[in-house]
């Protein structure tokens, strides 16, 4: 649900609250497939953004009910891309569409590293 610290002046969603959002929806994702921050901190591996591409198609509002859908879309070597739409349930409109490029970073030896089966089946729905 879009919440009063998620407008700007204009009243409606501030264009850095969409990324809040879909970031939220990705941790989310891993965190309910055992790679949450204890994991990460753990194994010492985690996500780290590369790119991203967002459109802002409809306006949302406050107190708008919204669905978050996160697709992977291909995991080539190192890099992944990932699609995400925020959608109003009440129409079906797509208010917001974004891609990311995305990888598994090593923080210890500070580089990108090939997705381990664990970190494949955090961000598959079906796994």
């Amino acid at each position: 649900m879009i919440k009063e610290a998620d407008l700007d002046t204009f009243g409606h969603v501030n264009n850095a609250a969409y990324l809040r959002l879909l970031e939220e929806a990705r941790w989310d994702l891993i965190t309910r497939k055992g790679f949450g921050v204890e994991q990460i901190r753990l194994s010492g591996l985690g996500p780290i953004i590369l790119d991203i591409h967002i459109r802002f198609l409809k306006e949302l509002r406050l107190r708008q009910e919204i669905n978050i859908t996160t697709q992977l879309t291909s995991y080539r070597g190192k890099i992944g891309t990932l699609h995400h739409q925020i959608v109003t349930p009440e129409n079906g409109n797509i208010c917001c569409d974004a891609n990311y490029l995305f990888g598994l970073f090593d923080v210890h030896q500070r580089k990108l590293i090939l997705p381990t089966p664990e970190w494949m089946a955090a961000l598959c729905e079906s796994a």
